[in-house]
């Protein structure tokens, strides 16, 4: 296969990745295929369909590993589903009567585009899946290589996601300042709210993260500066159903012991229950036009510091949400080192024609190539039994 033009694009939410990814991705093809052609298609899908691009020049590549050292997205998301037709009708991206598929083909013939990769999670993944079927059906064949990015770690059959290490790396820095306010008020519930719609991952590796750090630090327990106050005081996450009334009952005994509780929860816990209360009341339930919920409009974080407050006798509540914090963030060295992997072996793919998300395959030895699309899916669950959690939930007495 003779790759003449390379396009690629960043879609969904943000991620402790994508910036790195594109740089990586820029260095890989000009170290072994300098005379490749590459755009980059603004604000994801969005660009796509309305053939807003830009060319990487010659001073860009060499400037490639700058981008690095970056959080964000250099090229802009968006979160645009192909074949969410209305979606697209109505935000002006194609004209009534126009399919969205159709109109992203063209454009990609008008541009050359013999490899598209995108950088983004399951929903990015499979539209691209869904393009490149729509491509192949028309006899214009375009290889698809992703690159898998969600700071909730639930791809399947993903191992790691690109920036989900940095998010909870990033998280417990969050943390730390948020429960500080733990001294701001007598009998103070802080619930520190961590991203995560179907997948506690990251909310369990953020409280680790913070936890790991609270053990390492040196406190004066005689003027009140004790771990305890400090320290996670529980974790809730949608694979674990807890027993509010239960888990009440042993945090009240903490807040009667130092004054404060500091609960780490995924906002996808509990949606049931909250989405439950918002139809039964008559009202509306927000979705995106990928049909999920809208997590920060139904705010489960508040909904769960209501549970509590009262279970606990908490005179103060503060709610606070990490996601954009942690998810903004520029790469970790951690998640650098697996970018690096993963870009190296797409630009491989794409080079050989050969199409699918590039990741450690846990359904093949942990084997990092690309995967087929069609094994692509979201809300892989988080093992709640993996020793390194029933460990955490041990220390801080919640098993």
């Amino acid at each position: 296969m003779t790759v003449r033009t390379v396009a690629m694009l960043t879609a969904g939410g943000l991620a402790p990745c994508l910036s790195a990814a594109i740089g990586s991705l820029i260095e890989r093809y000009s170290e072994i295929a300098p005379d490749v052609r590459i755009i980059a298609y603004r604000d994801g899908y969005a660009g796509l369909l309305t053939g807003d691009s830009i060319e990487v020049d010659e001073q860009s590549r060499r400037d490639a590993h700058r981008l690095l050292k970056f959080g964000g997205s250099p090229i802009g998301n968006s979160r645009v589903k192909l074949t969410n037709v209305a979606d697209c009708v109505k935000r002006g991206l194609v004209q009534e009567g126009q399919d969205p598929l159709h109109v992203a083909a063209e454009q990609l013939t008008k541009d050359g585009v013999d490899v598209l990769h995108t950088i983004g999670g399951d929903d990015t993944n499979t539209t691209a899946a869904d393009l490149a079927a729509y491509l192949h059906e028309n006899d214009y064949e375009l290889t698809v290589v992703g690159l898998p990015k969600t700071i909730d770690n639930d791809v399947v059959p993903i191992r790691q996601s690109l920036g989900a290490w940095t998010a909870a790396e990033q998280g417990a820095v969050f943390a730390r300042n948020i429960i500080a306010e733990h001294s701001s008020n007598p009998r103070m519930l802080i619930v520190h709210e961590v991203m995560g719609r179907h997948c506690g991952w990251l909310t369990a590796r953020t409280a680790l993260e913070h936890h790991e750090w609270v053990k390492g630090q040196e406190f004066v327990p005689g003027i009140g500066n004790q771990q305890q106050d400090w320290d996670v005081h529980a974790v809730i996450v949608p694979e674990d159903h807890v027993d509010l009334d239960h888990l009440a009952e042993r945090l009240k005994t903490i807040m009667d012991e130092t004054g404060c509780v500091n609960l780490f929860l995924s906002e996808g816990a509990g949606v049931e229950e909250v989405v439950k209360e918002l139809e039964e009341a008559g009202e509306s339930v927000p979705r995106d036009p990928f049909g999920h919920v809208q997590l920060d409009k139904v705010n489960p974080g508040a909904w769960f510091a209501k549970q509590f407050a009262h279970r606990l006798g908490a005179e103060k509540v503060l709610v606070q949400k990490s996601g954009y914090f942690s998810r903004s963030a520029a790469a970790n060295q951690e998640d650098l080192d697996l970018i690096k992997q993963c870009c190296d072996v797409a630009v491989d793919a794409a080079l050989a024609g050969t199409p699918g998300v590039v990741g450690h395959d846990e359904e093949r030895g942990d084997e990092l190539r690309p995967i087929e699309f069609p094994r692509i899916k979201g809300g892989k669950p988080f093992d709640i039994s993996a020793d390194w959690f029933q460990g955490l939930l041990k220390e801080i007495g919640q098993i």
